[in-house]
């Protein structure tokens, strides 16, 4: 897999950037976002490849289209927000955080943005559509869905050797019950968002 911090660096087609983050709702860990700009010719050989929202695929499937969608696109970036930011600032900040950090990874603004859902980026100062389940109907915004998601899974995997009991590796921080049984069981870690699990211990 690609090394997260060293984004592609071709400058060529930087136009429209897709824009979508991961773990919102999770209860541990950060926030991912991701920054993907196609160009068009590369479209719809990804399509044909399998490129899709990263929840109608497989991990295997995503794991397989990430060095393609990297390999294709004229510019990606990820970024994150901690879940301290997290439990600072709020999930929408933290979240809009993460994704003014993917985006000033990529070697030059994109003229447009594509942003996943129905919420617009605050404080991005360029053109920016948004669009309501984008990452089914926007290749750039499904792209950037599928490494979000890979990236994010592969350092809850790397953490959840730290914290075991929690099956952090199976449920990547979401509210399982499983989950949610550890926690009362263990309690949450430092790498919890302690701000979603006031209702749990209430």
């Amino acid at each position: 897999m690609p090394d997260p911090l060293r984004p592609s660096l071709d400058a060529a087609a930087l136009d429209e950037a897709g824009l979508d983050e991961v773990g919102r709702g999770c209860l541990f860990g950060p926030v991912f976002a991701a920054a993907v700009v196609l160009p068009p010719q590369s479209v719809e050989p990804l399509q044909r490849l399998g490129l899709r929202d990263s929840k109608a695929l497989t991990a295997r499937r995503r794991e397989a289209l990430v060095p393609l969608i990297v390999s294709r696109a004229s510019g990606w970036a990820l970024g994150q927000a901690t879940a301290a930011e997290i439990d600072r600032f709020g999930i929408r900040l933290a979240t809009e955080r993460a994704m003014h950090r993917a985006l000033q990874k990529l070697p030059h603004p994109p003229r447009h943005l594509l942003v996943d859902g129905a919420l617009p980026l605050r404080g991005w100062g360029g053109d920016q559509s948004t669009v309501v389940h984008g990452d089914s109907l926007c290749p750039s915004i499904a792209a950037a869905s599928i490494l979000a998601k890979q990236y994010r899974d592969r350092l809850i995997v790397t953490i959840a050797s730290r914290y075991p009991g929690y099956g952090l590796e199976r449920h990547m921080g979401y509210g399982t019950a499983q989950h949610r049984e550890a926690l009362l069981r263990l309690g949450p870690t430092p790498l919890h968002r302690h701000t979603f699990l006031r209702r749990l211990f209430s």
